[in-house]
């Protein structure tokens, strides 16, 4: 091999280092900026900007649009809660003891947990976006994610007197109360505002408090279904 292609490579591996690096930047920032002020709110030039790019097209070029930077976010840290929830989930499934519905909100909750840390604005972000956008729907192609799905599946096989549409609606509201009450949590720790109990306090209630609902008695009006 030449020296000219050698040196070649070696740059390209340079330019591809420094793209991800800013990448990673542009994506820490918009997380933060995103949680701060509103996913809609943010233009594309001011998270270029605190990302350190001077190029106001910075954002544009590395994400195209900003659909492209919120699924970025949630593979980025959806990914690092995956990784500890199909850990839990696979203890779930081999263990020799029957799971419980407690079991399986737990291995929901706690790997959003993780993201509790001063430099980490996940869980704000991910609330603000589920209040915007109404929901999950919007995230097409993030791939992560198929713990819940398995979650989801266990949990029909724990509470079989659920009708299955009825189990529906209680999981995704599990699912958005769980973000919603963790993002405050994380956000009054940050501000150094009461909280009423210790945050592992707080969240071993909430998981007691949300399968408490998943398997209540159906109201009236679901009985019928």
């Amino acid at each position: 091999m030449s020296q000219t292609s050698v040196a070649s490579r070696s740059s390209g591996e340079r330019k591809n280092v420094r793209g991800q690096a800013t990448r990673q930047r542009i994506i820490t920032e918009a997380e933060r900026l995103f949680a701060q002020h509103g996913i809609s709110a943010v233009p594309l030039r001011d998270i270029g900007k605190a990302a350190g790019q001077r190029n106001h097209a910075a954002v544009q070029y590395h994400f195209g649009e900003r659909d492209e930077i919120v699924k970025a976010i949630m593979e980025y840290r959806g990914g690092e809660s995956e990784v500890s929830r199909t850990e839990m989930v696979a203890g779930l499934m081999l263990s020799e003891t029957t799971p419980t519905v407690s079991d399986v909100v737990s291995a929901f909750v706690r790997p959003l947990a993780i993201h509790f840390q001063p430099d980490n604005h996940y869980l704000p972000f991910l609330s603000l976006y589920i209040t915007e956008e109404g929901g999950y729907e919007g995230l097409v192609g993030v791939r992560v994610g198929a713990a819940v799905v398995t979650l989801r599946t266990l949990l029909g096989k724990l509470v079989p007197g659920i009708p299955e549409s009825v189990l529906d609606e209680r999981w995704w509201v599990t699912l958005t109360s769980a973000v919603h009450a963790l993002a405050r949590y994380h956000t009054a720790q940050r501000k150094r505002e009461h909280l009423p109990a210790g945050i592992e306090a707080l969240i071993s209630d909430l998981i007691t408090f949300l399968s408490a609902g998943l398997s209540a008695p159906l109201a009236e009006r679901d009985s019928d279904t």
